[in-house]
């Protein structure tokens, strides 16, 4: 019989051999106008604008940057999240556009497989793989091979979901991911803060905050106009006028595509059912519950997103799955709506394809549908809930 130490064992060498593998791959098939086809790009332009002292959100050295490395596109990539993303841009100053690329691919792999262990903790350790469903979930995938943003988002849900009744301070700093792009956690965000004073937990706050401030300070060192830059640049940049595939630019474009007030009533109408949704489970809510809920609807109802931001969807899908099995519901319609995103994924959809549409509503619809009026669920919940308490 096989110990428990030689199991461990040899995980971690097959682990091991696996990022090796990959390595090895990234190092002789990557290259310079590889990565400058790739979003990644805008971050380690705007590292490399950072690291000498000059504007990382400048379209023209931008586009001067990204046209050396080899990019067709005469249309540069910025980046555009706002200065507290800094600390993730500047490691890439200092590297080429393809050594960039290969650390940026391993940071979104490391980051990936936490996740997934986190999801596995917080659903009460349970025998079954389902979890590693995450390896080839569809938006996360699009991350990787795009070098997107999106599983930062999910990582930073995964530590506040993990340490926010343990170590609520580091559950706050964990959410300066999500503030990185804030426009898709407003309804979450409003939701968290009336949950932090009914509950004074303000630790969580503190921890956010402080790590908002190291953040901005982190910027204020290496750009002292960063904060005026990134103004102009979203002013001027038109962000707002491109057609990316979300319900809310959908609902604009059908009724007046130059009312861009239009673009925002979804996630106004899903903060006023968020108010709603929490004051009637205020004294029993439940993050990993009625949280995971509430995080979909904010995805879906996000004025601007793309496919590659679902990625943060991924705790409720595999708490649904869990939900499903528990209650001996079908993974039938699971299997359809992630089999069809990998589909269009690997036929060579593109993340702006209004093609992609369908996910948010579709991600939404299966988390309903696995976890309604299932009681199942709450025992499921309780049990990882008291896994994560004598962890700690």
């Amino acid at each position: 019989m096989i110990t428990k130490p030689v199991r461990v064992f040899a995980a971690t060498c097959i682990v091991a051999a696996g990022f090796g593998y990959f390595a090895a791959l990234c190092f002789f098939i990557m290259s310079d106008r590889i990565a400058s086809q790739k979003d990644f790009i805008s971050y380690w332009a705007a590292g490399q604008q950072l690291m000498h002292g000059a504007n990382p959100y400048d379209f023209d050295a931008v586009r001067s940057l990204e046209l050396a490395t080899g990019r067709e596109d005469n249309h540069p990539l910025l980046m555009r999240n706002p200065p507290i993303a800094f600390f993730l841009a500047l490691p890439l100053g200092l590297l080429s556009a393809k050594n960039g690329l290969v650390l940026w691919l391993f940071t979104l792999l490391a980051c990936l497989s936490i996740s997934i262990r986190l999801i596995w903790l917080l659903n009460g350790r349970p025998d079954s793989r389902f979890h590693l469903f995450g390896y080839v979930f569809a938006p996360a995938l699009a991350c990787l091979m795009a070098g997107q943003f999106g599983i930062f988002l999910l990582l930073g849900v995964l530590l506040f979901l993990y340490f926010h009744q343990t170590r609520p301070f580091i559950a706050g700093t964990a959410l300066l991911f999500c503030a990185m792009k804030p426009h898709l956690f407003l309804p979450f965000a409003i939701v968290l803060f009336l949950w932090i004073v009914a509950r004074k937990s303000y630790q969580i706050l503190a921890g956010f905050f402080s790590a908002l401030l190291a953040s901005c300070a982190l910027s204020y060192c290496f750009d002292i106009h960063a904060w005026s830059q990134y103004l102009q640049m979203m002013s001027t940049g038109k962000a707002l006028d491109e057609p990316v595939p979300v319900l809310s630019v959908v609902l604009r474009f059908l009724i007046d595509r130059h009312a861009v007030w239009i673009q925002f009533l979804p996630e106004i109408a899903a903060c006023c059912w968020a108010l709603w949704y929490f004051w009637k489970r205020r004294n029993h809510w439940s993050w990993m519950e009625h949280g995971l809920l509430l995080l979909l609807v904010s995805e879906m109802c996000a004025p601007y997103g793309w496919f590659t931001d679902e990625t943060m969807a991924l705790p409720a899908i595999l708490y649904g799955v869990y939900c499903a099995v528990e209650s001996r519901r079908s993974l039938l319609p699971l299997g359809l709506i992630a089999g069809i995103a990998l589909i269009e994924l690997f036929v060579g959809v593109q993340i702006i394809s209004p093609y992609y549409l369908w996910t948010t509503p579709a991600w939404l619809a299966w988390f309903l549908y696995a976890t309604g009026s299932n009681r199942k669920s709450a025992k499921l919940l309780r049990g990882g809930l008291a896994e994560i308490a004598d962890s700690h």
